[in-house]
Parts: structure tokens; C-alpha cells; sequence
């Protein structure tokens, strides 16, 4: 028969399976922190340098959407030989450029989301009117965050991934139920505040103070 001792190591595999599954989540959700910290770490460098945040995406000529916001700061991620190779006068699915699909930085990538198929990322910047990232493209100074760069969201998490050249972001409407963000962590996700710092944005967030953490100069009062 199995006997005492083979039920009690039964019984201590499953009293420990559930331990061990979350300190395998904690792990992977402190490197999806990681991951988005250097890439606020970026924004910030690319803010010092051309002293705003990227557009939401880098145009032709003629403003039209050519390759995402991703890509413009690669540069300030160790990775500007992988940025010169891009042809940033034609769009991102072009013949050349989607051959670099492949060079997908690895920080882009949650190591939670098991969905994710190669070369797409949920690090995704919300974009909208009075948001960091407005859909008419202009580029927002820090001074232009009047609500407070830790209360003002930049890059969240969605459980919808996209090609991660590909200036294709969560749109948002004042109006409506924010509707994209998410992850594959329990109970929330991660988003990048314009402050640099990592929040966990857990489910149960209200509407009305998602609306606020997502606008730049709504005059919102958040509590902490």
C-alpha cells in the first residue's frame, strides 16, 4: 500500500504546491516591475535629452503613424544599434522593417503573460486626449503633467498584445470605462507612473480614479 509516510509526502507536495506557485508569481511580477522601471528609466533619459516625452509614435513627413513610441527610445535601453537599423520614414510592417521584429528587446516582454506570441508585447502606452501619450501626437513636457508625475499613469499592462513596433496603443475617452489594461498577474497589473515608478493597479480600482491616474492635468484628487 502507499502507506503513512507516502500520504504525508502527499499531503506535503499539495500544502506546498500553492507556496511555491506564488513565490514563482512574485518573482515574475518583480521582473514585469523591473522591466517597466527601465523603461521609465528611458522615457526620463529621453525627456532629458529632447526635454519632452516621445509622441506616441514617430511620423513621416507627413504625420502620418509610422513605428511606435517603443522604438524611439530604444536608444536609451542600450539598443541604438538596433534603432539605427530601422527606417523610420516607412511604417512598421514594411519589408525591411518587419524584418526586425525579431530583435524584440527582451525587457518588453512579461514573463507572466504565457500568451504572448514572439515579437508582441502588453507594454502599452495609454493614448487619448489630456493622457501622456494624446492622440494628436504632440509630446508632453514634464511641466505639462499638472496633476503630479506619481499620480499620472504612462505605460500599462494589456492582456491584448500587439507587435511591439507597431504604434498601436489603448485609446482612452474621458467618457467611457477604460477598457485594455490588464495582465496575467492575479488581482491587477503593473503600470509605469510619469514619476518613474512601478504601481500595481490592483482589480478592484474605480473608474473614476483610473480616470484620474490617466490624465495629465485633470485636477483629480487621488487618494493615495
Amino acid at each position: 500500500g502507499f502507506g503513512v509516510l507516502g500520504c504525508l509526502l502527499l499531503l506535503a507536495v499539495l500544502w506546498l504546491t500553492p507556496a511555491v506557485e506564488a513565490a514563482r508569481e512574485a518573482s515574475r511580477r518583480s521582473q514585469c516591475t523591473n522591466n517597466l522601471s527601465q523603461i521609465g528609466l528611458a522615457l526620463h533619459n529621453y525627456q532629458s535629452t529632447y526635454g519632452s516625452f516621445p509622441s506616441v509614435a514617430i511620423t513621416d513627413k507627413s504625420g502620418r503613424p509610422m513605428l511606435s513610441w517603443r522604438v524611439a527610445i530604444l536608444p536609451y535601453l542600450e539598443q541604438r544599434d538596433l534603432y539605427d537599423r530601422f527606417h523610420l520614414d516607412e511604417p512598421w510592417d514594411s519589408p525591411h522593417n518587419v524584418t526586425l521584429l525579431d530583435l524584440m528587446p527582451g525587457l518588453y516582454e512579461c514573463p507572466t503573460d504565457t500568451s504572448l506570441t514572439p515579437r508582441t508585447t502588453g507594454y502599452q502606452g495609454v493614448m487619448g486626449p489630456g493622457t501622456a501619450f494624446p492622440s494628436d501626437l504632440h509630446t508632453i513636457r514634464f511641466e505639462e503633467i499638472k496633476d503630479g508625475l506619481s499620480t499620472t499613469l504612462l505605460v500599462v499592462e494589456s492582456r491584448h498584445a500587439v507587435a511591439w513596433t507597431r504604434p498601436d496603443e489603448i485609446p482612452f475617452v474621458m467618457a467611457t470605462t477604460p477598457t485594455g489594461m490588464g495582465s496575467h498577474h492575479p488581482n491587477g497589473f503593473n503600470a509605469l507612473q510619469a514619476d518613474g515608478w512601478v504601481k500595481f493597479v490592483t482589480s478592484d480600482t474605480s473608474r473614476k480614479t483610473l480616470n484620474a491616474m490617466l490624465t495629465r492635468n485633470g485636477n483629480e484628487a487621488i487618494a493615495p
